[in-house]
């Protein structure tokens, strides 16, 4: 079992032609995912073959890409201003999961098309700015790298790439039922509280790492969720405790306010809601370790 994506699941890339694009259908190819098509409307009708011999078509809409491969999925990686309407299409469409890669996505764009999907009640948004979505040995919709850590029992939400990374890394000898970094900005398709009920309610998952960060009240949130029906254990972990109040540090939803939104507060409540908090990724994963070796 996984959460969201899984061997059967069949990836389209919006933006497969781009050089983004291309770099990393290569890369989710390699990594054994299903890529049945592409999407570009200048290109409709053309083929492009990948290392491997691989002939992936290419097709002028979402709509003609899933009538063509029957996909449930799709990688956008088109550029910021292009963003807000191929998320659109894709739910017109009728897309289940629709992972956004784009970073430097106007937030009124993504409050726009999320709230259409959320009208259209048909379409998950992992993203944007985000690295996507891993389950591993079964599919990567994203950039993560799929060579850093095999299957297991944990599972793992993060706002942030590079620690999403981090962490399967140091847990590679454990392995993870799926990894999902759900972007950093204001405003987000999936939060963490929708990855703790999936991981929640996935057999394959034992426990859970949390990563956020700095900023909002994403991280209050679902500490106040995991009290009542979140039953696995969880370790988590909050990047930002040295962060100046009220400088935005690197993700443009990583901004603090008074004593809102700091790193202090966040940990404060998630080990209230009975939650392990690292001091660091390395420690986070330490915490985990044990957790993984009092559940062997």
């Amino acid at each position: 079992m996984a959460i969201f994506l899984d061997e059967n699941s069949r990836v389209i890339v919006q933006g497969m032609t781009g050089s983004e694009g291309m770099k990393h259908t290569i890369r989710m190819l390699a990594s054994g995912t299903r890529i049945a098509g592409g999407v570009n409307p200048r290109k409709d009708g053309a083929h492009v073959t990948f290392p491997g011999g691989q002939d992936i078509p290419v097709y002028g809409t979402v709509a003609a890409a899933m009538a063509g491969t029957g996909a449930n999925v799709s990688v956008v990686f088109v550029p910021a201003p292009s963003a807000r309407q191929a998320v659109i299409e894709a739910v017109d469409a009728g897309m289940p999961l629709v992972v956004v890669i784009t970073e430097g996505v106007a937030v009124r764009d993504t409050a726009e098309f999320f709230n259409y999907a959320a009208r259209a009640g048909t379409t998950r948004i992992i993203g944007p700015n985000c690295p996507g979505i891993i389950s591993p040995g079964k599919a990567n919709a994203g950039i993560i790298p799929a060579d850093i850590c095999g299957p297991g029992r944990i599972g793992l939400v993060s706002k942030s790439g590079t620690l999403t990374y981090q962490m399967m890394f140091e847990l590679s000898d454990f392995g993870f039922s799926t990894a999902v970094g759900i972007g950093g900005d204001p405003v987000i398709g999936t939060t963490h509280i929708d990855c703790l009920e999936a991981f929640e309610q996935d057999p394959q998952t034992a426990a859970i790492v949390m990563i956020g960060e700095i900023g909002g009240d994403a991280e209050e949130r679902a500490a106040a969720y995991i009290k009542d029906p979140v039953t696995k254990p969880v370790v988590g972990y909050v990047s930002g405790f040295t962060a100046p109040e009220g400088k935005t540090m690197g993700h443009a939803g990583a901004i603090v306010s008074g004593g809102a939104g700091t790193a202090a507060a966040k940990k404060a409540a998630l080990e209230a809601a009975g939650v392990k908090v690292g001091q660091t990724p390395s420690d986070t994963a330490r915490l985990m370790r044990e957790v993984m070796s009092s559940l062997c």
